[in-house]
Parts: structure tokens; C-alpha cells; sequence
């Protein structure tokens, strides 16, 4: 996979064709527009609230599962008159959940009570009730109340107190606030309570008698897409009375493709590669069943236009960075299960078989690391066994695992200096790249040479290294002594990422520390399982048991989550900080909206 390498096209033509120029570049999808006229806004702001709608309304449509039969032809279908009818559907029927949460909420308030029935005003003498839930431990706070006032239910927690007063008791009167009971009795609040319910099967009918214009309305949003995409390219044209012209950047390999549209036409075309100054919009290319790679790139960062693809090497580092945080073959296989019932889902489309193909070798790389660590759900395997054979790491053993963190880290990093180096070539900048190499390899030589002859190798490498740094940091050319003195200045800033480079060395020890957390937790759910059913008899098999199931449910979530987050951190931030000089554009093309599936 590479960044693919754009040319400048600016097309001109008469007026008179700038439509069909338009329409036909849209057709060809390949083109990312810069504006020649004043930025317009962008195509999903320009279509404003009625796209924002649409979305909603298709959202609350597809999340039904059991979908009507489609209708796949129908002239009097409106998108502009449905999406409002679905959006009122959408309002009344949330507003209606709304009021049936809040009667039952009222509902379990009140009934303690009983089902009230107020006198009418006149035959309380102009006093009022007052409704109060106070806990049983303050129950002394009554005797010492002027007021009237009866205990008219009690539970377990509360006693349900009413006060008769005209005005409203002081809020410090009792040691709680008052309960706002309502006007209705609860046989009134139940009937209300299930008109509500009713009314909210209704609305859910007549939602799943609407599901049936799904398709339809994905058609014709893709053709009102491919209309404002197509009205967002004319605002970037730049025009006169008699003259059209539109720029922007096309792969190179699509360039007689274009030019022969163009001739097709009447239209002049100038082809131009790109200038120093120009920083081109970044095109990833990679075939279908890599995807995926491409997608964790771009979600972080987009890599600039002249430097690389790093998507392949994420991904592989990925892989294992997961695979040493989830530290157990058992969890490896039960997310190969995972793949395997979702098999047919993530094969409907080559995107989705891309993201099938990464799990799969992310599943792959955790059992193997599970299996060379010996982990089994915490467990290990019997002494003397095969399984046993394979394991050749342990996470209790500290100082190994210390090790091998840091040596991954420190091959990471050097890796991504290394790149860094080659797509700068010819440059200081590449120079400088090398010589962080040097400093990482002779650190963690030094590191592990632990006094012996190879010390002598880490302390060269160290040298040699931060004299590159200190050297080719800058790029000032040296004409006069004070170039000098401001290239020294900018080597002693390069030398000042050492400790930066320490610091995100010692950021891969997070690779040890949460599979040791992992594993721990694991085997701690396993010994609290094994004591319940040591300690209960009778019910401690399936107390254990679900102790076991909980405690590994929790643990398994938890770890994907950490192999997620971190695994992708160390690639973002420490590989990315190393790697990648500056962040440049998506590319953009200017193409028609395919039918949403």
C-alpha cells in the first residue's frame, strides 16, 4: 500500500458546456476540487435541516429488525413528503414513552399511599396535604411536629407521613423534602398509564407499516446526495461571461481517462505535476482486502501527502500489541467464535472482509502469545503436557517480561525512524532519523549489556547517535558564523527529545502491566470460584460457576477494552510522534452518491 501520486488537472471550456464538463468529471469520481472560486460551504451544511432529517428518519426506520416487504416502484413516492410524516411518527412516539415512563414513575410513588381521592377544598377548611417518605431511624422527628399529621403506610424502609396545614410546611421541617403526589388517584394514574402503552403499540405499527419505503428512500437521498455534491463542485468553479474553469487533483493513473473525456468535450486540459510549495490532498491506495489498515490510520491522523503509508505496520503492530494485553489463549479463541458466527455478516462486502481478515489474525496472534504464556482462562496447562511444551514466557516472570516490553518498544520506534529516513532521504531530516536509531539501539544494548564488553557497542551507538542528532537536526546552511551558532542551537533542540524518547519508550512497559493485569484477574476469579464451591455445599458447583462466567464476562470486556485503546495508542502516539512528519488532507473525490445498502 501506497500514497498514491496525484497530478494537477484545471480544465477551461465555454459556458455553454460547463454543465456537462461537471456532470461528466462527477461520473468519473476521481477528482479532488480545489476551489478557484470563494470556498463554498460544504455539501451536508449546504443541504441543511431536511438532510439532517432524512438521516434521522432513515436511522429510526432501519433499527427496526423485522422489516416490511420493500416497495421497489412507486411513482407517487415523495422523499420531501415522507421524511416529515416519519420525523411527526418519530416526535409522537417519543413523546408518548415520555409520558408513560413519567406515570410510572408517579405511579410507584404515590401507591404507597394509597389510591388517594382528594376532598373537595371547602371540606378541609382551606388547609391542605402535604405527602412525606421519611426514613424509619427519623421517626422521632414527627413528635416534635405542631402540625397534624398521620403515618398512613409503612415498609421496610420508610414510613409514608401526611401533614395537614395551609400553607406549605418549612423545608427544614423534616429531615427530607416533600413528595409531589399529584392531584390524580392511582386508579386514574393506571388508566392513563395504559392508554399510553396502547397508544405506543399503535405508533410502533404504524413505524413497521412504514419500513416497508426503506428502499425508496435510499435511492432517492442518494440522488438528492449526488445533486448537492454536484452543486457543491459548481460553487468552486471559477466563470466569466463566456469561460468556465475547474482545478484539482487526480491520480496519475487516471490521467488519459480524463484527458479523453476531455477531448471528448471540446474541453482544454492541463495536466501538471505538483510543485514544491503544493501540499496534494492524501490518497491511500491499498487492494479491497486491506482496508481496514487504512481505516485505523486515517481514524488518528492522515498521513501528508509526501511522506508514507504506515497502515500496513499498524496493523501487524496492532495485532500484537492486542495479543500481549489480552495475554490468553482462551480469550483468543473465544473471539475467533466470535468471528466465526459473525463469518457470513462481515463477508457481505469487500470493506467488511478486510475487517474480517484483521480479526482473524488478531485472534491468530493472541492465542499464540496465550499459548506461549501458557494461559488458559488463568488456567495453566498439566505439567508434562504438549501445551505445557509450548510455553516459553511466563507474565509472573517480571524481569523477562520487562525486557521484552522495552525491546519491542525500542524495535518500534526504530522502525519508525528508520521509514521516517528512507522517505526523507537525501535530507538532514533523514540523517537525524538515523542517529535516533543509533540513540534507542545503543540504549537498550547498554541497558541489556549489564556492564559487560557489549556496553563499549550501547555507548558508540549512544555517541554516535546524538552527534548525528546534534547535527542534522537543522537544516540552516552555514554562509555566515552566525548560521553556525543557530545550527548548534537547533541540534541542542533536536538533543532535547531524548527525554521524550525515554518516556515513550517506557510507555510500551503498559504492554507487560496490563497482561499481567489481565492474567491476574483471571486467575483471581478462578480461585474465588474454586473456594465457593469448596466452601457451599450443595449450591457452591453453581455459585462457582457463575462466579467463574461473571468474573471472566467482566474480565474478557475489560480486556478488549485495553487492547483496543492501548494497542492503538502505542501506534498513534509514540509510533505516529516518530514516524510521520506532518498531517495532511483526505482526499476528497468529487463523485455520485452510490445507494445506501
Amino acid at each position: 500500500m501506497t500514497i498514491a501520486r496525484l497530478k494537477k488537472l484545471t480544465v477551461v471550456g465555454p459556458a455553454s458546456s460547463e454543465a456537462d464538463a461537471m456532470e461528466a468529471l462527477q461520473d468519473l469520481g476521481c477528482m479532488h476540487l480545489v476551489p478557484l472560486a470563494p470556498p463554498p460551504e460544504q455539501p451536508e451544511d449546504a443541504k441543511g435541516r431536511e438532510a439532517k432529517d432524512a438521516y434521522t428518519a432513515l436511522r429510526f426506520l432501519t433499527v427496526i429488525p423485522d422489516q416490511r416487504r420493500q416497495v421497489l416502484r412507486d411513482s407517487a413516492f415523495d422523499i420531501h413528503a415522507f421524511v416529515p410524516e416519519v420525523m411527526e411518527l418519530r416526535a409522537r412516539l417519543r413523546e408518548t414513552r415520555d409520558r408513560r415512563d413519567f406515570l410510572a414513575h408517579r405511579i410507584s410513588e404515590v401507591r404507597p399511599w394509597g389510591d388517594l381521592i382528594f376532598p373537595p377544598k371547602e371540606e378541609l377548611a382551606g388547609n391542605h396535604l402535604w405527602f412525606y417518605k421519611l426514613p424509619l431511624k427519623e421517626r422521632d422527628a414527627l413528635d416534635s411536629l405542631e402540625i397534624p399529621w398521620q403515618i398512613v403506610h409503612r415498609d421496610h424502609l420508610h414510613y409514608y407521613v401526611v401533614l395537614i396545614s395551609r400553607d406549605e410546611p418549612d423545608t427544614d421541617l423534616l429531615p427530607v423534602p416533600r413528595t409531589h403526589t399529584g392531584a390524580l388517584p392511582v386508579s386514574e394514574l393506571e388508566a392513563q398509564l395504559e392508554e399510553a402503552e396502547i397508544e405506543i403499540e399503535e405508533l410502533q405499527a404504524e413505524r413497521q407499516g412504514l419500513t416497508r419505503f426503506v428502499t425508496l428512500m435510499r435511492q432517492q437521498m442518494s440522488q438528492a446526495e449526488t445533486r448537492a455534491e454536484l452543486e457543491y463542485g459548481r460553487q468552486q468553479v471559477l466563470r466569466d461571461e463566456s469561460l468556465f474553469a475547474v482545478q484539482g487533483w487526480v491520480p496519475g493513473d487516471r490521467e488519459e481517462e480524463i484527458l479523453s473525456t476531455a477531448d471528448r468535450l471540446g474541453l482544454a486540459a492541463l495536466v501538471e505535476e505538483p510543485q514544491r510549495d503544493e501540499t496534494p490532498p492524501t490518497l491511500l491506495e491499498q487492494p479491497e482486502d486491506r482496508e481496514s489498515g487504512v481505516d485505523l490510520v486515517m481514524f488518528y491522523q492522515v498521513p501528508n501527502y509526501r511522506d508514507w503509508d504506515p497502515s500496513i505496520i499498524v496493523s501487524v503492530s496492532f495485532a500484537l500489541f492486542f495479543a500481549m494485553i489480552l495475554a490468553d489463549a482462551a480469550y483468543g479463541l473465544i473471539i475467533a467464535a466470535i468471528i466465526a458466527a459473525m463469518w457470513s455478516k462481515l463477508g457481505e462486502n469487500g470493506h467488511l472482509r478486510s475487517w474480517r481478515r484483521l480479526l482473524c489474525v488478531v485472534a491468530a496472534a493472541t492465542v499464540i502469545y496465550g499459548v506461549m504464556i501458557g494461559s488458559y482462562m488463568g488456567y495453566a496447562p498439566p505439567e508434562g503436557s504438549f501445551l505445557a511444551s509450548l510455553k516459553v514466557l511466563s507474565v509472573d516472570d517480571f524481569s523477562t517480561m520487562m525486557v521484552l516490553s522495552v525491546t519491542i518498544g525500542v524495535l518500534h520506534l526504530v522502525l519508525a525512524n528508520t521509514v521516517a529516513a528512507l522517505n526523507r532521504w537525501g535530507t538532514n531530516a533523514a540523517w537525524a532519523s538515523l542517529g535516533w536509531c543509533a540513540v534507542l539501539f545503543g540504549g537498550l544494548v547498554y541497558w541489556l549489556a549489564g556492564g559487560n564488553d557489549w556496553s563499549t557497542l550501547g555507548i558508540a551507538l549512544l555517541a554516535g547517535g546524538f552527534l548525528g542528532i546534534l547535527v542534522f537536526s537543522s537544516d540552516r546552511k552555514v554562509d555566515k558564523p552566525i548560521d553556525l551558532f543557530w545550527r548548534v542551537i537547533g541540534g541542542l533542540q533536536g538533543l532535547a527529545g531524548s527525554m521524550g524518547a525515554f518516556g515513550d519508550v517506557l510507555s510500551y512497559m503498559r504492554l507487560f502491566a496490563l497482561g499481567l493485569a489481565s492474567a491476574s484477574l483471571a486467575l483471581t476469579f478462578n480461585d474465588l470460584a474454586s473456594q465457593v464451591r469448596e466452601a457451599v455445599p450443595g449450591m457452591g458447583l453453581l455459585l462457582a460457576l457463575l462466579i467463574f462466567l461473571i468474573g471472566h464476562t467482566l474480565n474478557f470486556a475489560l480486556a478488549i477494552m485495553s487492547g483496543v485503546v492501548h494497542g492503538l495508542r502505542l501506534n498513534y502516539i509514540e509510533f505516529f510522534k516518530w514516524g510521520l512528519t506532518e498531517e495532511g488532507t483526505a482526499f476528497r473525490p468529487f463523485a455520485r452518491k452510490e445507494v445506501q445498502e
